[in-house]
């Protein structure tokens, strides 16, 4: 059986609720950026993969893939139509999330299954 060549090798821990960081060094050479997302493959002889999760129209939300089409294209078609949002509503959007914290670099609950 053929060996594979070892390009990168850098040892990571599991945290109590079965999370880890991808070091620095992978994320540059998966050119992985804040709220990328992964993809784990694990191969039959054990070893596992990791690769940068990438977008395609067909493994998307169908709806929102429509949805984001039709802009594009009323936005190609009609781009006199296109309207800055009205300050009102960008207000009124701040008012609903006023005093709510989110930290986006904070660990994820625990999974209930």
């Amino acid at each position: 059986m053929a060996k594979t060549a070892e390009i990168l090798s850098i040892p990571a821990t599991i945290t109590d609720r079965g999370q880890t960081t991808v070091p620095a060094a992978i994320r540059k050479m998966l050119a992985l950026g804040k709220r990328d997302q992964v993809v784990f493959r694990g191969l039959a002889d054990g070893t596992v993969v990791i690769a940068k999760k990438q977008l395609s129209a067909d493994h998307g939300d169908p709806v929102i893939g429509t949805f984001l089409a039709f802009l594009a294209r009323d936005m190609g078609s009609e781009p006199a139509r296109i309207r800055p949002v009205p300050k009102s509503l960008v207000a009124r959007g701040k008012g609903l999330v006023k005093g709510v914290k989110v930290d986006l670099d904070a660990a994820l609950p625990e999974d209930d299954t």
